[in-house]
């Protein structure tokens, strides 16, 4: 089973200069669909994000690639604080 929460964040905190304000919540869940939420910093964004929204496709395509494993679909939504 893939732990969802330690992904994203095994993903995430290498790209931003404040780790300190990650937070990683889970919105929604059913017993076929998942829903996160990321919060970083404002100075971040633009890091996790990434140029034309490459850096955060990427990020998206590894989670669908386990969530469709386990025979789920996943939403992740990345704001600034």
């Amino acid at each position: 089973m893939v732990n969802f929460e330690e992904l994203i964040k095994s993903l995430i905190l290498p790209l931003v200069a404040y780790p300190q304000d990650v937070e990683i919540k889970l919105v929604k869940e059913t017993e076929d669909h998942l829903e996160y939420q990321v919060k970083v910093h404002s100075n971040d964004l633009g890091r996790v994000i990434g140029k034309n929204g490459y850096v955060a496709k990427a990020i998206r395509t590894i989670l669908y690639a386990g969530a469709s494993k386990e025979g789920k679909r996943i939403h992740l939504d990345i704001d600034s604080k």
